[in-house]
């Protein structure tokens, strides 16, 4: 087997989501991966610490995609704006030529409950992640908490419709479009 060709990750991450689609998520195997792959499992081991790790590496990444916003912002930023900084950055997390890879990961994750719960861990991170943040920058409780619960209901309402199957705008119209709903359902409640 070929070792530390370029585009090992990337390789590995197409194969392990064909065969997951193909064979269900549980039947597959790590040497099924390395082998359609063509690389060895130690190989694999280099690049995922484990099978489910190939769903959903890049969490710093993509906590930092929310968090750096936030943290880089003018001093008297308001929340909502913290929030929407936040939102705006992690549009870039989600181009369009990672439709189709998402789309596909989603099914996966929807159809195994344990992959549906790590999905879950992963949002529910980001929450106390975004919280401390806000915290951090002097936004008092409870104004942080539901500041970051709503990012990320927002964030995850966003992820939904982009990965639709009839939908094709971009990540960020989509996230635009719930902020401004949003922001009308708040207004109107006054």
């Amino acid at each position: 087997m070929a070792r530390w060709q370029p585009g090992t990750r990337g390789r590995l991450q197409a194969v392990a989501l064909q065969l997951f689609a193909e064979q269900g998520y549980d039947r597959t195997t790590v040497a099924e991966i390395a082998g359609a792959a063509e690389v060895t499992e130690r190989t694999f081991f280099r690049h995922f610490a484990d099978k489910p790790e190939v769903l959903f590496a890049g969490q710093d990444g993509f906590l930092g995609m929310f968090i750096d916003p936030i943290s880089t912002a003018p001093d008297g930023t308001p929340p909502f704006d913290l929030i929407r900084r936040a939102l705006d950055a992690s549009a870039a997390f989600f181009p369009e030529e990672r439709r189709v890879w998402s789309r596909a990961r989603q099914e996966i994750i929807d159809a195994n409950a344990a992959l549906g719960e790590r999905e879950l861990g992963k949002l529910a991170t980001l929450k106390a992640s975004l919280g401390e943040v806000l915290r951090d920058r002097g936004v008092a409780e409870p104004v942080a908490t539901m500041a970051a619960e709503t990012a990320v209901t927002v964030f995850h309402l966003s992820f939904a419709q982009w990965i639709a199957a009839d939908e094709d705008r971009p990540f960020a119209a989509i996230a635009h479009e719930r902020v401004d709903a949003l922001t009308n359902l708040v207004q109107s409640a006054r």
